[in-house]
Protein backbone atom coordinates (compact mmCIF):
# COMPACT_ATOMS: atom_id res chain seq x y z
CA UNK A 1 0.00 0.00 0.00
CA UNK A 2 1.41 3.34 -1.01
CA UNK A 3 2.06 6.09 1.49
CA UNK A 4 0.97 9.31 -0.16
CA UNK A 5 1.58 11.40 2.95
CA UNK A 6 4.59 13.21 1.56
CA UNK A 7 5.12 15.15 4.79
CA UNK A 8 6.31 11.94 6.45
CA UNK A 9 9.13 11.43 3.92
CA UNK A 10 12.75 11.85 5.01
CA UNK A 11 13.21 15.14 3.15
CA UNK A 12 16.72 15.84 4.49
CA UNK A 13 18.10 12.44 3.47
CA UNK A 14 16.58 12.63 -0.01
CA UNK A 15 17.79 16.20 -0.51
CA UNK A 16 21.30 15.33 0.65
CA UNK A 17 21.37 12.55 -1.96
CA UNK A 18 20.66 15.20 -4.61
CA UNK A 19 23.67 17.17 -3.35
CA UNK A 20 25.86 14.04 -3.70
CA UNK A 21 24.61 13.61 -7.26
CA UNK A 22 25.23 17.28 -8.03
CA UNK A 23 28.82 16.97 -6.80
CA UNK A 24 29.27 13.79 -8.87
CA UNK A 25 28.12 15.78 -11.90
CA UNK A 26 30.70 18.51 -11.31
CA UNK A 27 33.44 15.93 -10.71
CA UNK A 28 32.52 14.49 -14.13
CA UNK A 29 32.62 17.92 -15.83
CA UNK A 30 28.90 18.70 -15.79
CA UNK A 31 26.96 21.39 -13.97
CA UNK A 32 25.96 20.95 -10.29
CA UNK A 33 22.47 19.48 -10.49
CA UNK A 34 21.19 16.24 -8.97
CA UNK A 35 17.71 14.74 -8.64
CA UNK A 36 15.99 11.74 -7.07
CA UNK A 37 12.50 10.39 -7.55
CA UNK A 38 10.91 9.00 -4.38
CA UNK A 39 7.89 6.76 -3.85
CA UNK A 40 6.85 5.39 -0.45
CA UNK A 41 9.84 7.29 1.01
CA UNK A 42 12.25 5.15 -1.08
CA UNK A 43 14.38 6.41 -3.94
CA UNK A 44 13.16 4.73 -7.14
CA UNK A 45 15.36 6.65 -9.59
CA UNK A 46 18.30 9.07 -9.46
CA UNK A 47 20.20 11.13 -11.98
CA UNK A 48 22.57 14.05 -12.31
CA UNK A 49 23.27 16.63 -14.96
CA UNK A 50 24.95 15.20 -18.08
CA UNK A 51 24.60 18.07 -20.56
CA UNK A 52 28.35 18.47 -21.13
CA UNK A 53 29.53 14.86 -20.91
CA UNK A 54 26.75 13.53 -23.15
CA UNK A 55 26.72 16.64 -25.38
CA UNK A 56 22.93 16.77 -24.99
CA UNK A 57 21.15 19.95 -23.91
CA UNK A 58 18.20 17.84 -22.72
CA UNK A 59 20.16 15.88 -20.10
CA UNK A 60 19.00 17.85 -17.10
CA UNK A 61 18.28 15.29 -14.36
CA UNK A 62 14.72 16.52 -13.73
CA UNK A 63 13.70 16.17 -17.38
CA UNK A 64 15.40 12.80 -17.75
CA UNK A 65 13.71 11.40 -14.63
CA UNK A 66 10.34 12.78 -15.77
CA UNK A 67 10.85 10.99 -19.10
CA UNK A 68 11.78 7.74 -17.38
CA UNK A 69 8.84 8.02 -14.97
CA UNK A 70 6.40 8.51 -17.85
CA UNK A 71 7.90 5.50 -19.63
CA UNK A 72 7.94 3.20 -16.58
CA UNK A 73 4.99 4.27 -14.38
CA UNK A 74 1.32 5.00 -14.91
CA UNK A 75 -0.20 8.36 -13.92
CA UNK A 76 -1.49 7.07 -10.58
CA UNK A 77 1.98 5.85 -9.60
CA UNK A 78 3.58 9.13 -10.67
CA UNK A 79 1.06 11.08 -8.56
CA UNK A 80 2.44 9.17 -5.54
CA UNK A 81 6.00 10.30 -6.27
CA UNK A 82 8.04 13.21 -5.02
CA UNK A 83 10.88 14.63 -7.08
CA UNK A 84 13.67 16.03 -4.90
CA UNK A 85 16.12 18.20 -6.76
CA UNK A 86 19.17 20.13 -5.67
CA UNK A 87 18.00 23.17 -7.62
CA UNK A 88 14.57 24.39 -8.68
CA UNK A 89 13.71 22.95 -12.10
CA UNK A 90 14.25 25.23 -15.08
CA UNK A 91 11.30 26.01 -17.41
CA UNK A 92 12.27 23.19 -19.82
CA UNK A 93 12.28 20.62 -17.03
CA UNK A 94 9.13 21.95 -15.38
CA UNK A 95 7.39 21.84 -18.76
CA UNK A 96 8.30 18.17 -19.15
CA UNK A 97 7.23 17.51 -15.60
CA UNK A 98 3.71 18.75 -16.39
CA UNK A 99 3.24 15.50 -18.32
CA UNK A 100 4.67 13.39 -15.49
CA UNK A 101 2.26 14.79 -12.90
CA UNK A 102 4.31 14.11 -9.80
CA UNK A 103 2.59 14.62 -6.46
CA UNK A 104 5.23 17.04 -5.24
CA UNK A 105 8.49 18.66 -6.30
CA UNK A 106 10.93 19.67 -3.57
CA UNK A 107 13.99 21.82 -4.31
CA UNK A 108 16.88 23.25 -2.30
CA UNK A 109 18.13 26.27 -4.27
CA UNK A 110 15.69 28.54 -6.08
CA UNK A 111 16.08 29.41 -9.75
CA UNK A 112 16.45 33.05 -8.71
CA UNK A 113 19.46 32.10 -6.57
CA UNK A 114 21.03 30.07 -9.39
CA UNK A 115 20.64 33.06 -11.69
CA UNK A 116 22.69 35.08 -9.19
CA UNK A 117 25.43 32.41 -9.11
CA UNK A 118 25.48 32.11 -12.91
CA UNK A 119 25.21 35.83 -13.58
CA UNK A 120 22.03 35.41 -15.62
CA UNK A 121 18.45 36.64 -15.42
CA UNK A 122 15.93 34.68 -13.33
CA UNK A 123 13.68 32.36 -15.31
CA UNK A 124 10.01 31.54 -14.97
CA UNK A 125 9.50 29.77 -11.64
CA UNK A 126 8.63 26.09 -11.71
CA UNK A 127 5.70 26.70 -9.36
CA UNK A 128 4.10 28.88 -12.07
CA UNK A 129 4.55 26.17 -14.72
CA UNK A 130 3.45 23.31 -12.44
CA UNK A 131 0.55 25.20 -10.84
CA UNK A 132 -2.43 22.87 -10.50
CA UNK A 133 -0.33 19.82 -11.48
CA UNK A 134 2.38 19.28 -8.85
CA UNK A 135 2.86 20.98 -5.52
CA UNK A 136 6.24 22.78 -5.50
CA UNK A 137 8.02 23.13 -2.14
CA UNK A 138 11.26 24.90 -1.39
CA UNK A 139 13.78 25.91 -0.46
CA UNK A 140 14.76 22.93 1.71
CA UNK A 141 18.28 22.70 3.21
CA UNK A 142 19.03 25.92 1.33
CA UNK A 143 22.40 26.64 2.96
CA UNK A 144 23.72 23.17 2.04
CA UNK A 145 22.36 23.49 -1.48
CA UNK A 146 23.89 26.92 -1.95
CA UNK A 147 27.25 25.47 -0.84
CA UNK A 148 27.18 23.09 -3.82
CA UNK A 149 26.85 26.12 -6.12
CA UNK A 150 29.54 28.08 -4.25
CA UNK A 151 31.94 25.16 -4.88
CA UNK A 152 31.17 25.23 -8.61
CA UNK A 153 33.09 27.63 -10.83
CA UNK A 154 30.20 29.53 -12.39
Amino acid sequence: MSNSNFDDFDHDAHMRKTFELAREATDRGDRPFGTVLVRDDEIVAADSNRVVTENDIRRHPELHLAYRACRDHDPEERAEMVMYTSTEPCPMCAGGMTTAGFGRVVYSVGSDEVAEFAGSKPSVRSSDILDGISEVVGPVLNDEGRQVHREFDW
